[in-house]
């Protein structure tokens, strides 16, 4: 038997490192550039390239990958302490090559890419030359594939892809796209999509506008695209004729470990923030930290923080263990249910001890509050991971035919003195 809260010295010195380096020369670029994934930018470049052989010289660039992509194939667990860290700063993931969408694209293109579509595609993005997009939500129906509308139509040597797809993200910034589209209508409901690569400059893909998170701010991030008889060959089939919720899941399962874990990274700094106001603000007389009531939101907040750590982590070690997503299904959905509560919950907190400068743009709490609200819709509503805890812990369990509870006290009580019978 194992069990262990300790990390193995030789990693905590990269951890270490990893914190100095997101703290010191990746959290300011958060302040002074807009986008992380405008490579096409030479000023971001000039910022952002250099951060990059930083970390290649460390041999931390896109860990999650194996070896022969570049990575160094760190389980979960490993990506989960150093993503707690990357997850304070919106630019350290593509610093350290593991960006979402692209990383999951990534793990996609290298599973089931033919060797042509990983030169074209894989290496650029791996590289961080590119930047992709997944287009996968559709306007009418969310995240349901179920109710997808957006249809591929092999006609010759060509996929005919006409449809509509909503919040696929950086499509702007993407030089490819994989897109999610029906191309078995009358097959069952989760064999009718398949997944297709689609080069952004492809005539017909229209993105409609793109979509910002939020009340007011820059350019959106978000594309809502209109696929308009986009045209490409044949050989840009991902895997096979509808495969699509297959390869889907093999970038989701993974991914949800990463943003919880990212997510932690805010929620700490918002932590962190909360305790420095709470022992700097004088008010009746005292210390906000002097407060019962504060005193209170400390420590639900702290609570609330580990509580939620430890079973991120112990989802992450367990599908190290086991190297199986579907083991790990009931774990992976209640992370991602309880996610956007415990950012909710200390970002909320955090704001009312700042008071009147905690609702403005002077401190990031406004932003962090609609981002817990985004972690609550994407990669699946809350509710429907609520559903899949629920079924999963029900599968352990069994009802009982009898008219009362198998717990009913006089039954066991009766039961206690037959066994005991003669001895009492």
């Amino acid at each position: 038997m194992s069990w262990d809260f300790e990390t193995e010295p030789e990693f905590q010195k990269q951890l270490d490192w990893i914190e100095q380096f997101v703290h010191q020369e990746v959290e300011p670029l958060d302040l002074i550039h807009g986008n992380p994934y405008e490579v096409r930018d030479p000023k971001r470049n000039a910022l952002v390239k250099p951060l990059q052989a930083e970390v290649r010289k460390r041999k931390l660039w896109a860990c999650h990958l194996e070896p022969e992509l570049g990575g160094q194939g760190y389980g979960q667990l490993k990506l989960a302490l150093m993503n707690e860290i990357l997850g304070r700063s919106h630019f350290a993931p593509i610093v350290f090559g593991c960006q979402a969408p692209d990383s999951g694209n990534a793990e996609i293109l290298a599973k089931y890419g033919t060797p042509e579509q990983k030169k074209r595609f894989l290496q650029p993005l791996l590289d961080n030359e590119i930047v992709s997009s997944f287009s996968m939500t559709e306007p009418q129906g969310g995240a349901d594939p179920k109710v997808f509308q957006c249809r591929a139509e092999l006609k010759g040597d060509n996929w005919a892809i006409n449809g509509h797809k909503w919040f696929s993200s950086n499509a702007h910034l993407a030089s490819f796209l994989i897109v999610m589209v029906v191309t078995e209508p009358d097959a069952p409901p989760y064999q009718r999509q398949s997944a297709i690569l689609v080069p952004a400059d492809t005539p017909g893909v229209n993105i409609v506008r793109n979509v910002h998170v939020g009340v007011h701010g820059g350019p959106g991030t978000h594309g809502y695209i209109h696929y308009d008889n986009a045209t490409v060959p044949k050989d840009h089939l991902l895997g096979q004729r509808g495969q699509g919720f297959a390869v889907a899941q093999t970038r989701l399962g993974g991914g949800r470990i990463h943003h919880a874990m990212r997510t932690i990274g805010q929620i700490k700094k918002a932590f962190d923030m909360m305790c420095e106001r709470a022992l700097s603000r004088h008010t009746q007389g005292s210390l906000l930290a002097d407060k019962q009531m504060v005193q209170e939101m400390i420590a639900d907040s702290w609570i609330e923080m580990e509580q939620f750590r430890l079973l991120v982590l112990r989802t992450a070690w367990k599908i190290d263990r086991y190297k199986d997503y579907l083991k790990v299904r009931k774990d992976i959905s209640a992370i991602k249910a309880a996610m956007p509560k415990v950012f909710n919950n200390v970002v909320s907190r955090a704001i009312q001890i700042h008071g009147s400068l905690g609702v403005t743009d002077e401190m990031p709490f406004v932003g962090q509050l609609i981002e817990s609200f985004v972690m609550g819709i994407a990669d699946g509503p809350t509710e429907v991971h609520k559903v899949t805890v629920a079924r999963q812990v029900l599968r352990d369990h069994k009802g009982t035919t009898d008219l009362f509870p198998t717990t009913h006290i006089p039954k066991l009580r009766a039961a206690a003195l037959k066994k005991y019978e003669g001895r009492i």
